[in-house]
């Protein structure tokens, strides 16, 4: 199992022994999704919180009118899960889906829950993970209200400095909450003042 990414991410935030490396191993799955395949789909619970060692995914709702929401896309040293779901266990909001050939590391429900009662550092490390993704969260809502959309688009630039290459332009669009013409006019204009 390739698991080094996620102990060297790991080892960013607590240390663990060669010990409890190896518990966590084996409490841990290892999986290759391939280009099109879902993780996890609206309305089917979400039994895995997912650390990406490889591709790209996305995260997104389906309204009522079939209107596709990207809320996030998740690339190497990343992690994807429809968090809700995953935390109570019921049907997920969210659709996760890969936009290349990806490679996981899957910490189930369960086996999250053994992990923290034999390695109480995890616990740690992943409360400081859940606080970084809802301080993000919150301040992309903000985002969404203060800023304009080109400013907007600035920060996704910043944010995901590797990933524009990687991904369709209406996909970059919908995570803006914007139509993929006036991205290309955004991209127009931002063109012009170089």
């Amino acid at each position: 199992m390739k698991i080094q990414p996620l102990l060297n991410y790991i080892g960013q935030h607590v240390t663990l022994t060669k010990e409890e490396e190896a518990i966590l191993e084996s409490k841990v799955s290892y999986r290759k999704y391939l280009k099109g395949q879902f993780v996890v789909q609206q309305g089917d619970v979400c039994k895995y919180e997912c650390f990406v060692v490889s591709g790209c995914t996305k995260t997104y709702y389906v309204d009522d009118e079939g209107q596709e929401h990207i809320v996030m896309f998740s690339v190497e040293d990343w992690w994807t899960s429809d968090i809700g779901s995953f935390i109570t266990q019921t049907p997920a909001d969210f659709n996760i889906q890969c936009l290349e050939n990806t490679e996981l590391i899957m910490f189930s429900y369960d086996e999250i829950e053994t992990l923290y009662a034999e390695i109480p550092k995890l616990e740690r490390f992943f409360r400081r993970i859940i606080e970084k993704a809802l301080v993000a969260s919150q301040k992309r809502i903000i985002r969404s209200f203060s800023l304009s959309a080109k400013d907007r688009f600035l920060y996704f630039r910043n944010q995901y400095p590797k990933i524009e290459q990687r991904i369709p332009q209406y996909m970059i669009a919908s995570y803006l909450g914007i139509t993929k013409e006036f991205l290309s006019k955004i991209k127009s204009q931002l063109i012009l003042e170089q």
